[in-house]
């Protein structure tokens, strides 16, 4: 692990995260969403087990593709209040606070597949609004268990020519200069040795309280916090 972390690169790297590995998203009842997700939208469970490094919470993930899960954390001092337009989006376009999910949109291959999802997911006695052309994207709309906003959608390869809307631009105060670098990001150029471990930043996500362990050895960290053993044994 150690020798991994300390290669460098031989030329800039253009690489950025290809998918979303998994979504993990708080649940009351973990049993209800893994039974919505695989009834209502045909996912399959394929984990579901003690949650690796905290005490009495589950941890369950269902299957997009062998890539790309959805996960649930069932912990025991979740909340079960649903504050619409501050802790849940009533919709894909409400208010809700910064930082939390917004809309949660599933991809699918084709508009025929869209229909099918849609027809499927009716027939499970969920409403779906759509499906909706958004031009680049085509989407259905539907709710969730625990106030969860989802989607389903087909379409890719965004156009970024004909979708990045000057007038939005300039109201986000992102100049010309600022634009060509979120749409051409600069290459990532490895050094030899592994940088070392910013300092704390309060706007960020763990707490002061969390600081000191993030500061703990990377290989430390590998060695003390990695637990690869199933809860089942296959022969």
């Amino acid at each position: 692990m150690t020798e991994t972390m300390s290669q460098p690169a031989t030329t800039p790297s253009t690489l950025h995260p290809r998918n979303v590995n998994h979504l993990a998203l708080s649940t009351c009842d973990m049993k209800a969403q893994l039974t919505f997700f695989a009834d209502v939208l045909g996912c399959p469970t394929k984990a579901l087990y003690w949650m690796h490094g905290v005490e009495n919470t589950f941890h369950g993930f269902v299957e997009l593709a062998g890539d790309t899960y959805l996960a649930f954390v069932q912990h025991p001092d979740n909340s079960d209040a649903v504050d619409f337009d501050v802790t849940h989006a009533r919709n894909a376009g409400a208010p809700v606070t910064k930082g939390t999910m917004q809309h949660l949109a599933f991809g699918v291959d084709s508009m025929d597949e869209l229909v099918e999802m849609r027809d499927r997911i009716r027939g499970n006695g969920v409403q779906v609004m759509g499906p909706i052309d958004h031009g680049f994207i085509q989407s259905i709309y539907f709710a969730g268990l625990e106030g969860m906003s989802l989607e389903v959608a087909c379409g890719s390869d965004i156009n970024e020519e004909a979708w990045i809307d000057p007038e939005v631009t300039g109201l986000c105060e992102i100049s010309p200069d600022e634009l060509e670098r979120l749409k051409h990001p600069v290459p990532f150029e490895r050094p030899e040795q592994a940088i070392a471990q910013p300092g704390f930043d309060a706007d960020r996500f763990f707490s002061e309280q969390q600081s000191p362990s993030m500061n703990v050895p990377d290989d430390v960290i590998w060695e003390r916090a990695s637990e690869t053993t199933p809860p089942v044994q296959i022969d």
